[in-house]
C-alpha cells in the first residue's frame, strides 16, 4: 500500500502503474469536504467519475477518514461526532480497502502530528458506542461479503447519498439533519424484508416499490435482508447506545 500525500487523481492515478494499491488520498479530501464541511453528496459521484480516468483499480485503493499525517476529523472539523460517523460509515462501506486509524472509534480529535498519535492504553473502551458501530459494520461487512459486489450508486441529491454492495444498502447524508427519501432503484426483492443493522430488531420494513429510509439527526443507516443479519450484529446492537 503505497502513499502518495496529493488530493489530485491525475498527479496519484499513475503510481498505481508501479504499486498495486495506493492510499485514496482524493477521496480522503472528498469525504472530509462532504462529512465535514457539508458540501453536495454530487462531489462523490464527481471524484469517482475522476478517478475513473487516472486509477487502473479504484477497488485497491485504501479508504481513510484519519491517519497520522494529518490532524484528525475531529479536530478540523470542531467535534464534529455525526459527521466523523457519517463519514466511517462510507469509509467502511465503499470501494476500496478500509483502514481505521486507532482512536477515531475513542474520538480522538488531535492536532497536527505528533498531537494526532495519542496513546491509547488509558482510552481503550470497547463498550463506546462508536466502537460498537464500527464492529457492527465490520461484522456485516464481512457476512455479506461486500467486497465480491460492485458499488452501485442507487441515489442522490445535496444532502442524501445511497449506494449498495450486493444485497446491503448504504444510505447517508453529510448534516445533522432530519432526512426522508424512498429509494426506488434497490437491490432488495419485492416482499423481502430488510433491516437497519443498527436497530435490527425494531427498524424493518417489507420492501413494495421502494426502501422507505428515515435518517433522523444526521444519522447512517444500512440495510441488509432480515435473514442476511450477521449474529455478531445482533449482538452487539442489544448493547448500542447509538448517540448521534
Amino acid at each position: 500500500m503505497g502513499e502518495c500525500f496529493n488530493g489530485d487523481p491525475a498527479y496519484v492515478g499513475p503510481y498505481q502503474g508501479s504499486l498495486t494499491a495506493l492510499f485514496n488520498y482524493p477521496m480522503f479530501y472528498t469525504i472530509s469536504d462532504v462529512f465535514g464541511g457539508h458540501k453536495s453528496m454530487y462531489s462523490i459521484r464527481n471524484r469517482y467519475n475522476a478517478e475513473a480516468q487516472h486509477f487502473t483499480d479504484i477497488d485497491a485503493l485504501g479508504v481513510f477518514v484519519d491517519n497520522h499525517d494529518n490532524a484528525r476529523f475531529l479536530n478540523r472539523y470542531s467535534n464534529n461526532k455525526t459527521g466523523i460517523k457519517q463519514a466511517q460509515t462510507f469509509a467502511l462501506t465503499s470501494r476500496g480497502i478500509p483502514f481505521t486509524y486507532y482512536g477515531t472509534e475513542q474520538y480522538y480529535a488531535g492536532g497536527n502530528d505528533p498531537k494526532n498519535r495519542e496513546s491509547l492504553w488509558q482510552d481503550m473502551n470497547q463498550s463506546s458506542d462508536f466502537y460498537k458501530m464500527i464492529a457492527a459494520i465490520n461484522a456485516q461487512r464481512k457476512a455479506s461479503k461486500i467486497w465480491n459486489n460492485e458499488q452501485v450508486e442507487r441515489y442522490v441529491d445535496d444532502s442524501f447519498y445511497a449506494f449498495s454492495r450486493g444485497e446491503f444498502l448504504v444510505a447517508l447524508t453529510n448534516n445533522g439533519s432530519t432526512q426522508q427519501r424512498t429509494v426506488t432503484y434497490h437491490p432488495f426483492k419485492e416482499g423481502e424484508t430488510v433491516c437497519n443493522i443498527f436497530y435490527p430488531t425494531t427498524d424493518c420494513q417489507q420492501v413494495s416499490g421502494g426502501v422507505d429510509v428515515y435518517l433522523a439527526n444526521g444519522e447512517s443507516k444500512i440495510y441488509v435482508p432480515q435473514s442476511a443479519l450477521s449474529e455478531e450484529v445482533l449482538r452487539l446492537t442489544e448493547e448500542i447506545a447509538y448517540v448521534q
